[in-house]
């Protein structure tokens, strides 16, 4: 309980998630400057030494998604590096739109989800409710699906849009890692 206390502060009389403010921050300033922050000083411990991977996802007040990248694997120094890296990337690479414009960022909505280490499953083990989804082919090819989404209901659903991701026939060979998050969002 205590590292989940250590991790929300406190502005203009609202709490405000650490993870969350991180990545709104790090959007806002790099959109804005095109610099990249420096980490606060006060950031909860677990940030700086945890490793593992993040998914940012950032939406638009009416919740059409506005960008979503993320490492299932961390590859930086601590969930603080792998926040403020996989925000950036969110904002300004997401291959399926435009980069962030500086007059969205007052109507955009931020989601920070840490990710477990994905462990292998059958098909039986999976649960799109509690689970996210990596779908991989024997080539090497990957499709990933975080848990709890809306408009997916079914594990069926689930590895389906693994597949459309990744671009996997549903007739292909495909095994399947599952995970959990830690979900940050606004509420």
């Amino acid at each position: 309980m205590r590292g989940r206390l250590a991790s929300v502060i406190w502005s203009q009389n609202f709490m405000i998630d650490s993870y969350l403010l991180l990545a709104q921050k790090t959007v806002e300033e790099y959109v804005k400057t095109g610099q990249v922050i420096s980490l606060p000083r006060d950031l909860p411990k677990e940030m700086l030494t945890k490793k593992a991977g993040v998914f940012i996802s950032i939406h638009q007040k009416d919740g059409s998604l506005r960008g979503c990248i993320g490492t299932f694997l961390p590859t930086q120094d601590n969930l603080a590096h792998e926040i403020v890296r996989n925000a950036i990337e969110s904002a300004t690479a997401d291959p399926r739109f435009s980069a962030i414009l500086a007059q969205e960022l007052p109507d955009l909505v931020y989601s920070v989800d840490i990710l477990s280490e994905p462990e292998p499953a059958e098909k039986k083990d999976l649960n799109p409710k509690k689970y996210g989804l990596i779908v991989t082919t024997a080539d090497g090819r990957r499709g990933l699906l975080l848990p709890d989404l809306e408009g997916v209901e079914t594990i069926e659903q689930q590895i389906s849009v693994c597949r459309q991701k990744a671009g996997i026939a549903e007739t292909e060979p495909v095994s399947f890692l599952r995970f959990r998050v830690e979900r940050h969002a606004e509420k």
